[in-house]
C-alpha cells in the first residue's frame, strides 16, 4: 500500500511540475519563435520561463500557508528544481532531436508535435525520479508540509520533509495555544 501511495505522490507532484513546465516552456518557445530568435536563446528563455513558473506554482500554496517569500523561494528550489531540471533536459533534447522542429512555425504540427510529445515523454522520466526523491524525503516531499495551510514550520522550513508531523491544530508539547499569536 506504501509503494502505491508514493507512486501517487510522485505522479501528482510531476503532474504539478509538468503544469508549470509546460506553461513556460510553452511561453518560451512562442515568444522565441515569434521573434526569430535563433536556437539557444530559444531554448534559454523556454527552461528559464519553465523554471519561473514551476517555481511559481509551488510558491502559491506555500506562501498562502503563511510563509515569507524567501522561505517560500527556498521550499520551491528544494521541491522543484530537479524535477524541472530533469523535465527540461528530456523536452529538449527530444524537441532538438526532431529534425526542423526548432525552425518550425507557431501554426506548424512540426512545431507542436515534438512540443508536447516531449512533455509526454518527460513526464514518464520524470515520475520514477520524484518518486526516488520522495521516498528520501526530498522533492516535493518538502512541499506537503504546507498544504492546506498546516505547516510545521521547524521542520520543513529547513528544507527538509516533515513526514506527516505537520501541526492538526494539536497543543504544541503541553503548550496550547490559547488564541495569542506572536
Amino acid at each position: 500500500m506504501k509503494q502505491q501511495s508514493l507512486t501517487r505522490q510522485a505522479v501528482s507532484a510531476t503532474l504539478h511540475c509538468l503544469t508549470g513546465c509546460a506553461v513556460g516552456e510553452i511561453l518560451g518557445m512562442v515568444i522565441a519563435t515569434a521573434l526569430g530568435l535563433p536556437d539557444v536563446p530559444s531554448i534559454a528563455l523556454a527552461v528559464g520561463l519553465a523554471f519561473v513558473f514551476g517555481y511559481g506554482l509551488t510558491m502559491r500554496p506555500v506562501l498562502a500557508a503563511g510563509l515569507p517569500l524567501r522561505r517560500a523561494f527556498a521550499v520551491a528550489l528544494a521541491a522543484d528544481t530537479v524535477s524541472i531540471a530533469v523535465m527540461e533536459i528530456v523536452d529538449n533534447g527530444f524537441m532538438m532531436a526532431v529534425p526542423g522542429a526548432l525552425h518550425a512555425g507557431l501554426a506548424d504540427v512540426l512545431f507542436w508535435a515534438p512540443l508536447l510529445g516531449g512533455f509526454v515523454i518527460a513526464f514518464v522520466v520524470t515520475v520514477p525520479v520524484n518518486r526516488a526523491l520522495i521516498a528520501r524525503g526530498r522533492g516535493h516531499a518538502v512541499v506537503h508540509a504546507y498544504h492546506h495551510g498546516h505547516a510545521d514550520h521547524g521542520t520543513a522550513d529547513h528544507g527538509h520533509a516533515d513526514h506527516g508531523h505537520a501541526d492538526h491544530g494539536h497543543a504544541d508539547h503541553g503548550h496550547a495555544d490559547h488564541g495569542h499569536h506572536a
